[in-house]
């Protein structure tokens, strides 16, 4: 049993978005949303991943943001690095499935896992992000239908769960320290518990 829903939470950011006219969600590292409702939900992604899963006839989606710490060995599920990936996807996964959705109807679109942490390099935490999420859903049988990983550029991520569109901007020109800051103090969550660019349109 993976014991870290602490590092997982509900989002509850919400806002007006004036640039699509509609509502939206924006979720932060470590949290989660879904929905049954025409919603937008936002991320922006640096060295973590997102899963923007939906069912593909009723339209039940919702989104995670999560971020593998370091250390152990990303090719095996139960270790104790990926049992923070295997809890926000399974945790996703079974709000989606308590709000009406079918696990036969389940389709991904994954994104994130860029190089832009200053000394991760190393470690190669966005690459470990990538595979990992691209492995679990290979394992739960859920088809991954567009995907856009790794890079050295952060993400912005708008995902419409009702039509499945995602737009994704590239922030080629990121000047600001907020997602790198966001997402150390992440993972420091996570030890404890042990711009500009083009958009790309995936519908």
């Amino acid at each position: 049993m993976v014991e870290t829903s602490r590092d997982e939470q509900l989002a509850t950011n919400f806002y007006f978005d004036k640039s699509f006219d509609c509502q939206a969600v924006k979720l932060l590292p470590g949290e989660y949303y879904v929905t049954d409702k025409d919603l937008l939900l936002v991320t922006v992604l640096g060295s973590c991943v997102a899963a923007c899963i939906r069912d593909c006839y009723s339209g039940i989606g919702g989104m995670n943001h999560f971020m593998l710490p370091d250390g152990g060995d990303a090719g095996g599920p139960l270790n104790a690095s990926a049992r923070y990936g295997t809890y926000a996807m399974e945790i996703l996964i079974n709000q989606l499935l308590k709000l009406g959705a079918r696990r036969s109807n389940l389709e991904a679109k994954v994104f994130g896992g860029g190089n832009v942490l200053d000394g991760l390099t190393v470690a190669n935490v966005g690459q470990r992000n990538a595979d990992f999420v691209l492995k679990f859903l290979q394992t739960e049988r859920i088809r991954v239908v567009a995907q856009d990983l790794v890079d050295v550029f952060p993400r912005k991520v708008y995902f419409f769960p009702k039509n499945s569109k995602v737009m994704v901007k590239k922030l080629r020109n990121h000047h600001n320290t907020t997602i790198s800051q966001r997402e150390r103090d992440y993972r420091q969550r996570l030890y404890k518990a042990d711009a500009g660019g083009e958009v790309e349109l995936f519908s």
